[in-house]
């Protein structure tokens, strides 16, 4: 997860916004799980629907399978299938599988690099709280509701911000 500033008018707006590598999972997802049960996918065939370049979307595949969302069939008639039903994957895991562990600013990051006010920061756990409740955000969502995006959003499931997938 990156943060971003747009320009809205002459001010500028900030945002969360998702990688296009992320932004290209989740539409590899969504198109899986609309997939016919037990049928394999070619990436090929994904990247074409997309307009996903090929090999960019093959090593996205590949982090999929390795984090276990995803199997990999190998051969002529082979491709990829969820692990899971759609419903049980969830858009952090996802994210997470990506990206790594998803990070509001640096200090959160794995590698715990970048800031040199560790030592005294003051809003590292207040940041610690929104990054989980965002993330929780996310693993409320199942994949199997992006693939009703296109007759419309799912139904609300409260007052919940908006996340939308930038492409950078």
């Amino acid at each position: 997860m990156l943060y971003a500033t747009e320009m809205v008018g002459n001010a500028p707006h900030l945002m969360i916004t998702l990688s296009k590598r992320t932004d290209y999972a989740l539409m590899a997802m969504a198109h899986l799980a609309g997939a016919a049960a037990g049928q394999p996918v070619p990436a090929r065939d994904i990247a074409g629907q997309y307009a996903i370049p090929s090999e960019l979307l093959a090593k996205i595949l590949q982090k999929l399978a390795r984090s276990g969302l995803l199997v990999s069939s190998p051969g002529p008639s082979g491709g990829y299938t969820l692990a899971r039903p759609a419903e049980t994957i969830t858009v952090g895991e996802v994210l997470a599988a990506v990206e790594g562990t998803p990070a509001l600013v640096q200090c959160m990051r794995d590698d715990h690099t970048g800031c040199d006010q560790v030592k005294r920061c003051t809003i590292r756990r207040p940041l610690e709280r929104i990054n989980e409740r965002v993330m929780m955000m996310l693993d409320d969502i199942p994949v199997s509701e992006l693939t009703n995006s296109s007759a419309g959003m799912p139904p609300s499931r409260g007052a919940a911000p908006t996340i939308r997938t930038i492409r950078t």
